[in-house]
Order: C-alpha cells, then structure tokens, then sequence
C-alpha cells in the first residue's frame, strides 16, 4: 500500500514542470494586491527569500547542514512511511537547513513548527534537530493522509493551514505566498527525486 501511494505521489509530480531553485521577490501595489516573481519585474519588488549561492558561506552552510542532517531526515521519513526526498524539499523551502531559523511568525527550527503543531506532536524543544524533524514528518504523514495523499494540498496546508484547505473545499487557498511555495516545493521535490543521492 505504501509502495502505490509513494508512487502516485511521483506520478503527480511528473505532471508538473521542473522549477528551478532560485529567489523569490514579492511586491505590494497600491491597492493591496501581492505579487510574487523569482526575479524583480520591474519598480517595488523585494527579495523575501533567496537560496544559498554558491562560493557563499551560506551556500557552505547549507551544504553542510544537508549533509548533518540527510541521516536524521531518513530515519524519520522511514519510521513515519514519508518519501524523503519530500521531507527534504520542505526543509529545503523552510529554513535552508538551518535548526535555528525563526520566523516573524514565531515558527521555528528546521521545519518551522509553530508552537501548537510542536504541542500536537510531542514536540519540547523546537530548535532541538531531532524533535523538530520527527513532528514536521509527522504532521506531513498527517497532512499526507487528511489529503488522501494529494502532494499539492498536503503542502498547501504545512503553508497555510489545513482549516485554509477546508476553507476553499479542499483546494489551494487563493494566496499568492501558498501559491509560490506550492510551486517552490514541488520543484525542489522534484530536484531531490532526480539527484538519487544522499548527502
């Protein structure tokens, strides 16, 4: 049963093109309204996320802390039947590998839990790599489930929430963020698929 539902998963994600790993930029108009590019598109666009480069110490860093933390990942995608390739992507999308990451919103650690979902899932100590990636994996297989294993609306929901996936009849919440990080994460999932290696 794992084996058909991992393999559906794949074949959903073949039907998406490659998204390559790059910057995000968002812009606020006048009226409000938000704009995501993975370049600026032009006057008011601010990058808001940007992946490590090469030659970098963050890009040493990230490479680095993937490599630390690839076991760790494993172990808990095989304990809670998660893909790992996904789980990396997720991380990848969060907190670039980095177990001290916060949020302004107050999520933390390598999967950013916010205080309730660590509570959820017997998580005491945020920044601590271990618990932080088996209750990010957990609410995964969760999410995972609660979609019947729908790879999009499983992320949507780590983005913006499953009651903003219920909201919309189970659907992508119409929010540009959720949008591009729908985006962002299938293309690094699909980046983690093909490389075939760990690291």
């Amino acid at each position: 049963m794992m084996l058909m539902r991992m393999t559906f998963l794949i074949v959903v994600m073949v039907l998406f093109a490659p998204v390559a790993l790059g910057d995000i930029y968002k812009k606020v108009d006048k009226n409000g309204r938000v704009y995501f590019a993975d370049r600026p598109m032009g006057k008011g666009y601010r990058v808001v996320l940007r992946t490590p480069k090469k030659g970098t110490i963050d890009y040493k860093n990230f490479v680095q802390n993937r490599r630390k933390f690839t076991p760790l990942i494993h172990n808990k995608a095989r304990l809670f039947e998660v893909d790992p390739a996904l789980v990396m992507a997720v991380i990848h999308a969060e907190s670039a590998y980095d177990q001290y990451a916060k949020s302004r919103a107050g999520a933390v650690g390598l999967m950013q839990l916010m205080p309730a979902t660590a509570e959820r899932f017997g998580v005491s100590n945020r920044r601590d790599a271990t618990q932080n990636v088996s209750g990010g994996t957990q609410y995964l297989r969760h999410l995972l489930e609660l979609f019947e294993f729908d790879i999009r609306l499983t992320l949507a929901a780590y983005n913006a929430g499953e009651s903003a996936v219920a909201k919309y009849d189970n659907n992508i919440p119409p929010y540009p963020e959720t949008k591009t990080y729908v985006r962002r994460v299938v293309g690094y999932y699909q980046n983690y698929l093909s490389e075939n290696k760990d690291f």
